[in-house]
């Protein structure tokens, strides 16, 4: 008989033949629920809904220096981008470059979430923009979010407005009453945690602060080696304790689902062949490399998220990655 598990996850290309069942792990069925990260994560965090589900790196790094020990991690990554690339600047607000952030009030979904751990730290280490010198305004309330859920309090030294309810990240940039907004999150009718709806990315009023995010990307890649991961998974820890074989084969099927998705979508390859991230001519093992699974190919990708983490002051010292993921998956 195969062991039943609950999983949630977000609907993207790699996660597909998961959730409709073209790949099954090996011993298990799985009950899928496909959920907008922003719930998923909340909902994971504050009520422990699902057996397996994916999981904001930043949050499992929080959660897990902060003793909550309900999770191993498993280094299966869904998304990953250059999400500094995707920051949005009000025009008229006198910021032509990086540097003119220094002062500005900037918006940001959560404080906590990984991806605006990544685009701070890109900042500071690439331009010489520290969180200290930005005024930061939350969307998210504590009561939806996953810092509400962590414990979540500004770092020192930072500040940190909440957004009244009434409001939201887009309303204030049109408004003039932000400058910037780290990440942008556009509500999905099916997501309860984030509330803005005005498509900021095509009015006129804003742009991005990289003039070609593209070939900023490709610049920060090439320097850093860096191709920033947003989303793990996670299984509870429960039933890695009761089935210790389970993160080993859900590693295997996300795995074949990699290598499925992979197949049915050649416009990667040639996204990254023409941004220069791949050489043309590659094989398909390299071609893949960017997007792989397991801790030893993302191993510089993960301890700089970590080390981000500490110096941001999310966490109170540098995480190992074997406090983060199950033992048996660590050479993979």
């Amino acid at each position: 008989m195969k062991l039943r598990l609950s999983i949630a996850l977000s609907e993207n290309p790699r996660t597909w033949p998961i959730l409709d069942g073209r790949v099954e792990p090996d011993g298990i069925e799985l009950v899928p629920t496909p959920l907008h990260p922003s719930e998923m994560f909340w909902r994971q965090l504050r009520f422990g809904d699902f057996d397996v589900s994916e999981m904001s790196i930043s949050s499992l790094l929080i959660a897990t220096a902060r003793g909550d020990a309900r999770w191993v991690g498993l280094p299966v990554f869904t998304t990953r981008r250059f999400f500094h690339t995707e920051i949005l600047v009000r025009r008229g607000a006198g910021i032509d470059k990086p540097a003119d952030l220094k002062g500005k009030r900037v918006g940001v979904p959560e404080y906590q979430q990984t991806a605006a751990l990544w685009a701070r730290g890109a900042l500071e280490h690439e331009f010489g923009v520290a969180p200290k010198d930005m005024q930061f305004w939350m969307e998210r309330t504590p009561e939806h979010s996953h810092g509400g859920a962590t414990g979540f309090t500004p770092p020192p030294g930072v500040v940190v407005h909440q957004i009244p309810a009434d409001t939201d990240i887009g309303a204030m940039m049109l408004k003039g009453e932000l400058d910037a907004t780290l990440l942008y999150l556009k509500r999905a009718k099916e997501n309860l945690v984030d509330r803005s709806t005005v498509d900021l990315w095509n009015h006129p009023d804003i742009k991005p602060l990289f003039a070609d995010p593209t070939a900023e990307g490709v610049r920060y890649y090439k320097k850093t080696g860096l191709y920033p991961i947003n989303h793990g998974m996670v299984i509870k820890r429960a039933v890695v304790e009761a089935n210790p074989w389970v993160p080993l084969n859900l590693f295997k099927a996300f795995a074949r689902a990699n290598e499925i998705a992979e197949a049915e979508r050649q416009e990667h390859v040639e996204y990254h062949v023409r941004t220069g991230l791949l050489p043309p001519g590659s094989d398909a093992a390299l071609r893949t490399r960017l997007l792989t699974h397991g801790v030893g190919a993302n191993r510089h990708i993960l301890e700089t998220a970590a080390r981000y983490s500490h110096e941001q002051g999310l966490t109170p010292r540098v995480l190992g990655l074997d406090e983060l993921f199950g033992t048996s998956t660590l050479d993979q």
